[in-house]
């Protein structure tokens, strides 16, 4: 087993101390690219989640942190972004053991756009103040005969107090931090549960927060299984849920959060479609297709796995990208020129595997992959694939893979293809690609998602675009210039003036 950074931690971070585990249970964590074993990770059960979340209330109701200026915690926070670059190189060796990100990727949201989403989170919060409300004359009860009162007031924002973030196994150390740093630096205590399946990239964190000075219960790590998540949804001392995953889990958590009330953002699932109109650039749309539904092996749940495509140019669509898929190297992470790593474990390549099953018997015609790459015999890799003939009705269509699988699904006018775009339990993202930007974007208006890409978007806007869906696909926005609001409560102050 080959040293990876930070595999060694073996404890839980509560209360700002490393404490191992009550249940005494450990799990081992392979690298999906070579399934080799990077290290047994700490493993907490409910009691474990039971301390931190009195740890962050103790912290939240009596500590400094809430009581601190805006421009302390933003100080604190810069200290954290620091420390994250301090240990660059540690962090991407992590990355691309435990969760199989290719240099792309790491370059990009896996560790790039980390940074770059503290930053603007900083940026935020050095915005917010108080906003005044109008100053207006109104009668005074007391004194009726008056001539009336000069009143005015503020509108503050609190901290919603102690926040739970449990987070996804994809993009794990942006998900973590976009629940951190919007949490923290507002005022809130937080308990962080990563995915299972990529517990280090979490634990890291308890060792950048030591080096950031943050004071002890503002964050907490706790690694499990269900039993840490329920405990952390249903305890009347949490305040608020900040979840990313399935939407199946997020219903759950809506459930076991109604009977105290809390405060719930879920960003959940996607069947993201992109409309190909028939006097698209195909060159544009395949390239644009072939991006989406294999990026980071299709492991992303705003990505565009549906391609509604005018029939008068589906073919020469489907042979264009699958030309550009021809020429993507599917492999090690560590390889540079890899552009397509593993999924995550065996398990997700079974589930992608079943969905290629499904697809063929429900009657899509295979066009590209379908298979386990030749060559590669250790490792979780699955050959990108595309379906044509797929009717939008098929579970191909409906559900989210989470695997590099597309499918092609024809059209012949712009009504039909709003239509098919729009029948969908989702409502994440969506795309259209046209030569004519205004009937592009007469069309992104009808969509019900909450994200529509024009000819394939601009990359440069995710900080300052809200990020998040309609329908099944989640309640609440990530980033965009209303972020911090999701972590806070509004509270007016009005008062006389004269």
């Amino acid at each position: 087993m080959n040293a990876v950074p930070y595999t060694d931690i073996r404890e839980l971070y509560i209360d700002g101390r490393w404490q191992k585990p009550l249940s005494g249970n450990y799990e081992g964590i392979d690298n999906p690219a070579t399934e080799e074993l990077i290290g047994e990770a700490p493993v907490g059960d409910a009691a474990d989640a039971a301390a931190a979340v009195a740890a962050a209330r103790e912290a939240f109701d009596k500590g400094p942190w809430p009581r601190m200026s805006t421009k302390e915690r933003c100080a604190a926070l810069a200290r954290f972004r620091d420390a994250l670059l301090a240990s660059e190189n540690d962090i991407r060796a992590l990355i691309r053991a435990e969760v199989g990100a290719t240099r792309l990727m790491l370059d990009g949201p896996q560790f790039g756009g980390v940074i770059e989403a503290i930053d603007y989170v900083i940026e935020l919060a050095e915005r917010m103040k108080p906003e005044p409300t109008d100053v207006i004359t109104t009668k005074s009860l007391m004194d009726p005969e008056s001539s009336g009162i000069l009143a005015g007031g503020v509108t503050v924002r609190d901290p919603v107090g102690v926040v739970a973030g449990i987070s996804a196994y994809n993009v794990p150390l942006l998900i973590n931090m976009a629940k951190v740093a919007p949490a923290l630096v507002v005022g809130n205590c937080l308990v962080l549960k990563p995915s299972p399946l990529t517990p280090f990239t979490a634990l890291m964190l308890g060792k950048i927060a030591e080096r950031a000075e943050l004071p002890p219960g503002v964050l907490n790590i706790v690694t499990g299984g269900t039993d840490v998540g329920n405990l952390l949804t249903s305890d009347p001392r949490m305040d608020m849920v900040s979840f990313t995953g399935s939407d199946k889990v997020g219903t759950a958590i809506m459930a076991q959060a109604v009977p105290t009330m809390k405060h719930v953002h879920l960003e959940l699932g996607g069947k993201s479609a992109m409309i190909v109109r028939e006097d698209a650039d195909l060159e544009v749309a395949a390239g644009n297709a072939a991006f989406n539904f294999t990026l980071h092996a299709g492991q992303g749940c705003a990505l565009l796995t549906r391609f509604l495509v005018h029939n008068a140019i589906r073919p020469a669509f489907i042979e264009t990208v699958q030309g550009i898929l021809s020429q993507l190297k599917v492999g090690d992470p560590a390889d540079p020129d890899t552009v397509i790593g593993p999924l995550i474990s065996r398990a997700a390549r079974e589930k992608t595997e079943y969905y290629v099953e499904k697809g063929l018997a429900e009657g899509g015609r295979l066009v590209s992959g379908g298979r386990r790459p030749a060559g590669l015999e250790k490792g979780y890799f699955h050959e990108p694939t595309l379906f044509d003939d797929i009717d939008n009705r098929s579970t191909l269509a409906r559900e989210e893979v989470f695997g590099p699988v597309g499918v092609v699904i024809g059209f012949d006018t712009d009504e039909e293809a709003v239509a098919l775009a729009n029948d969908s339990d989702f409502g994440l993202s969506g795309g259209i690609v046209s030569r004519d930007k205004a009937r592009a974007y007469q069309m992104a208006l009808e969509l019900r998602t909450g994200d529509v890409k024009i000819n394939g978007g601009t990359a440069g806007l995710y900080l300052q675009a809200p990020f998040g869906g309609y329908k099944r696909s989640g309640i609440g926005r990530e980033y965009g210039p209303r972020w911090l609001e999701s972590y806070t409560l509004e509270k007016s102050i009005h008062y006389p003036i004269g």
